[in-house]
């Protein structure tokens, strides 16, 4: 007995004698203690917590090479390969973790909506229920800071650019035609309806490598991942008719709508201030097709429409009304694959074609023209570690425009192009730490058709200056083929392609239900067209000798807390720009710019009434006209613009609603421009027209609908 006792002492011994201490102490890169940190041996039960002074210890009878594990909540864990026998009093700093929620983000330019957005300006329900947008999308974006509202056309204009400088994308794949088709001074819309969009990034400037051919900004819109169950929406509109409907399955779902839109009966109740033979209609449906794989999403995306509408326009040139009569037809599909493989690396790649046909008869000429265009891109991107991003790929462009000009008693005559541009883009995240991040980025391209090559570096930053609080920049180059209207006359490739430089400075604020940004930028332009006639055509002669810039500030201020059910937006603008470019005579701000935009945004939930009421009320100061009585070229300016808007929905029951909604409430009469006369009357002056809105208020009433299975769902987020 007394020989296995010491047998087991001695055992004992050995084991107290084989173990190793492990000690040490666990600080910030500050040098500051961080109580509590996970320390242990990977594949062990052997480890420690660290106390209030960061230090730790304990004992171990593991030999040979082993891997010390650190870890603590919003730091980077950190594994170091050691010998147990030789680890005492060691120092491990730990690096913040640049993924938590409280890091820096990177807003130079960028308006960002939707739930997976880190930072949020507006929310998925904010697009479609501020009063005046009517259910648009661009009309919605119009009360952002650094866009103005020009009422006549409709369209996205941003930070002294043209309409045309915005590009939209779907799932990051290009639109070609994302606004319906139009006449002079009779606004149009963008294509796509909120229905199936769960959120919107829209960049003002300053935006990544990955997209060109915009020299102002991008606009893109993501559809849903997945909808949250089976659902049917239906509309009966004072303007049409809708309906969807949604189905789920197991790694699968499908969302379709369709609306019908006819303006004859409401014409006929209220007046307007143009004369319409025949009102606008149109037939629009969309869908998406989505489907999960084990490591990816693939998504199909379609959208047509066909409108038409027929119109007697007025002409300060002519004494009769000039008739113009459009029909358009397009369609749009995209198909994208968004998916993750091997060692932390994702792909997105998409395919898009797009067709939009215009039949116009003008007066007694007719002008039939299509385009084709198509977009494919293949991105890659590789997580090297949490503090390096690498992201590159390839796109290309193909666009095939025709244009057939008939005029009354004359011969067919013919413009058009074909250009294909291919680019290659490459770019990096690098996040310092949690306090500073930076993106890198390049952008390659070659145009077929201007037969030009084209290198545009992008650079943005972000430094986060306190928790709620932060400074970026953002500088970038771009590039855009001229528009189709110059370039289907370009016979003899005698274009470039026009530029533009930005810089971004940006401040924001986001704290519990607040946010505040101010941002200043200045763009440079160059190489923008000029020609030498009236208005662009066949015999113009055309060069790229136009010059240009913008600058200016934008402020934004959201509060949805400080008030009980009271939401509620200001956004200002002030910009300073001038052009030298189309037929322009000199340096001057164009027509399409105030420079003071001012707009204010209110929604309030009355629980009482079972009702969501809206306020929005746009201001802008005058814009510029040239006035042939004066010798200053476009020294004119209209009054100031000002509308005033309302909408109400009213739940009937949980999943019906009654909505109304009234633009301009007060019935402003609101100026856009003038049109004069080619020629001066008796008295050697031009006479003058007025451009204003079709109608000084645009009523609309809606019942909504929506049958779901949880009998909850409504569509108060798509109003």
């Amino acid at each position: 007995m007394k020989t296995i006792f010491n047998i087991a002492i001695l055992l004992l011994s050995i084991a107290t004698f084989s173990q190793a201490t492990i000690s040490g102490k666990v600080l910030d890169k500050k040098n500051l203690p961080i109580p509590g940190a996970n320390i242990f041996i990977e594949g062990t039960y052997d480890g420690a917590s660290s106390d209030e002074k960061g230090e730790f210890s304990f004992t171990t009878s593991a030999t040979g090479n082993q891997v010390l594990v650190v870890s603590f909540l919003s730091y980077e864990t950190s594994k170091i390969n050691f010998q147990p026998n030789s680890f005492q009093n060691q120092i491990i700093i730990l690096k913040e973790n640049v993924n938590t929620l409280d890091a820096v983000v990177i807003t130079a330019g960028n308006l960002d909506s939707g739930d997976k957005a880190r930072v949020s300006v507006l929310k998925p329900l904010d697009i479609v229920t501020t009063a005046g947008s009517a259910g648009n999308i661009i009309a919605a974006l119009q009360t952002l800071p650094g866009t103005n509202n020009v009422g006549e056309d409709g369209r996205l204009f941003v930070r002294g650019g043209e309409a045309d400088e915005t590009q939209t994308f779907v799932d990051g794949i290009r639109v070609a035609q994302p606004y319906g088709a139009t006449t002079n001074n009779l606004p149009t819309r963008g294509r796509f309806s909120p229905f199936l969009f769960s959120g919107i990034s829209f960049s003002t400037g300053g935006y990544s490598a990955e997209y060109g051919e915009a020299l102002s900004s991008v606009l893109l819109l993501n559809t849903e991942d997945e909808p949250d169950q089976n659902k049917t929406n239906m509309a009966f509109m004072t303007v049409g008719l809708g309906i969807g409907n949604t189905q789920k399955w197991k790694k699968s779902s499908l969302s379709v709508n369709a609306n019908y839109i006819n303006l004859a009966p409401y014409i006929a109740a209220i007046k307007q201030n143009v004369d319409w033979n025949k009102p606008f209609q149109s037939l629009s449906g969309e869908s998406v097709y989505r489907y999960h794989f084990v490591n990816g999403t693939f998504k199909l995306y379609a959208a047509f429409d066909t409108s038409e509408f027929d119109i007697s326009q007025e002409n300060i040139n002519y004494a009769e009304k000039v008739r113009v009569n459009l029909n358009n037809n397009n369609f749009y599909l995209n198909s994208s694959y968004k998916g993750k493989f091997g060692a932390n690396w994702q792909v997105v790649t998409g395919l898009s074609y797009g067709l939009s046909q215009n039949k116009i008869k003008l007066a007694l000429d007719n002008v039939k023209n299509d385009e084709n265009s198509a977009h494919f891109k293949l991105k890659l991107r590789k997580s090297i570690s949490e503090r390096v991003k690498l992201s590159f790929g390839a796109d290309y462009f193909i666009t095939d425009f025709n244009e057939d000009f008939t005029p009354n008693g004359g011969s067919i005559l013919n413009d058009g192009y074909k250009n294909s541009i291919v680019a290659a883009f490459s770019e990096a995240e690098i996040f310092f730490s949690k306090k500073l991040a930076a993106k890198v980025g390049l952008r390659a391209s070659n145009n077929s058709l201007l037969n030009e090559n084209a290198i545009s570096p992008r650079f943005s930053m972000a430094y986060k200056i306190a928790k709620n609080s932060q400074f970026a920049f953002a500088y970038g180059d771009f590039t855009q083929t001229p528009n189709a209207q110059y370039i289907k006359f370009s016979k003899d490739n005698l274009f470039e392609s026009e530029k533009a430089s930005h810089y971004i400075l940006n401040f924001q604020y986001n704290n519990n239900g607040k946010t505040f940004r101010a941002e200043t930028y200045y763009k440079d332009y160059s190489n923008l067209v000029k020609y030498d006639t009236p208005t662009a055509q066949y015999n113009s002669i055309f060069n790229n000798n136009g010059s240009g810039y913008a600058k200016g500030l934008d402020l934004f201020w959201r509060d949805g807390k400080s008030i009980k059910n009271i939401e509620y937006w200001a956004s200002y603008s002030y910009i300073d720009t001038k052009r030298d470019y189309k037929n322009f005579s000199s340096s001057v701000t164009p027509s399409f710019v105030a420079d003071h935009t001012l707009s204010l945004v209110t929604k309030y939930w009355i629980e009482d009434w079972k009702s969501q009421i809206g306020f929005t009320n746009s201001f802008s100061s005058g814009r510029p006209y040239n006035n042939p009585n004066e010798t200053q070229f476009m020294n004119g300016k209209t009054k100031s613009y000002n509308s005033l808007s309302f909408n109400w929905a009213y739940l009937l029951t949980t999943q019906k609603i009654l909505y109304f909604s009234v633009s301009n409430l007060l019935g402003t009469k609101n100026v856009y421009g003038y049109d004069y006369k080619n020629t001066p009357n008796s008295l050697g002056s031009f006479d003058r027209k007025e451009i204003t809105p079709t109608a000084d208020r645009f009523f609309f009433v809606g019942f909504f609908w929506t049958i779901s299975q949880n009998k909850k769902d409504n569509q108060l987020k798509d109003l």
